[in-house]
């Protein structure tokens, strides 16, 4: 079971721990569970997923129950009027807030030959962010004698993929736990002296206009228990 936010005949929002996929893919076809079985098997029905987290990435995840529904969000999220907020603990002290406009491809991954990689054009990619809490441990990491942190809120106003890891390495504020856009020394620092495993990035807002009724939809989701402890072992 998976802890539902929001239901009713139209949707249902639940609340995605880190680590788990939210369908299989070619890529990541393993046999663990993933979200959208889990729902189909909480409802008894078929669900549409309207978008996706990275599998290391927890929190709000939003599905819809029939077809009209899911023809709905789509065209939201076409138009950008659907507003997702993520929070992330990142290397360094951030600005206040920012805005990143850094175009992205698919990583190399989902190519079939080096040559594609080349060849594919990247589109346009936009994220907002803004400086929530900020922290400097005496504890030195690669060559500086102090370990510098900064919790942060995070709107992508594009849907890319890994577009949060990937923008927030380009601007040299990876995020904490990101084993493949991050930074070693840093994520071996939260491993061995705090017991993070995990990718700190957590979906926790999100905004949305229901397709039968016309009423703004806005649910949130806390932190999970282990980047909430993660959070407060730093003093964010």
């Amino acid at each position: 079971m998976l802890p539902i936010l929001y239901h009713d005949d139209d949707y249902i929002v639940v609340d995605k721990p880190a680590g788990m996929l939210v369908h299989r893919t070619r890529l990541a076809a393993d046999d663990a569970p993933c979200a959208l079985q889990l729902v189909r098997d909480m409802v008894g029905q078929y669900v549409y997923p309207a978008h996706r987290l990275d599998r290391p990435t927890s929190g709000i995840l939003l599905f819809a129950m029939h077809s009209a529904a899911a023809s709905y969000l789509r065209e939201q999220f076409d138009a950008h009027a659907v507003r997702k907020l993520y929070w992330a603990v990142v290397r360094g002290h951030t600005a206040d807030h920012g805005r990143i406009e850094h175009p992205l491809r698919h990583p190399k991954g989902y190519y079939s030959s080096a040559a594609d990689y080349q060849a594919a054009e990247a589109q346009p990619a936009t994220t907002s962010y803004t400086q929530l809490s900020r922290t400097e441990l005496a504890i030195p990491c690669g060559a500086y004698p102090t370990s510098r942190y900064s919790l942060v809120a995070l709107e992508p106003h594009t849907g890319r993929t890994h577009q949060l890891r990937r923008h927030m390495h380009h601007i040299a504020h990876p995020i904490i736990g990101d084993t493949r856009y991050g930074h070693g020394d840093h994520n071996r620092l939260f491993r061995e002296q705090f017991g993070c495993e995990r990718l700190l990035l957590a979906a926790v807002s999100l905004q949305f206009t229901h397709g039968r009724t016309g009423q703004p939809i806005h649910i949130s989701a806390p932190l999970a228990p282990d980047f909430a402890r993660a959070v407060q072992a730093v003093g964010l």
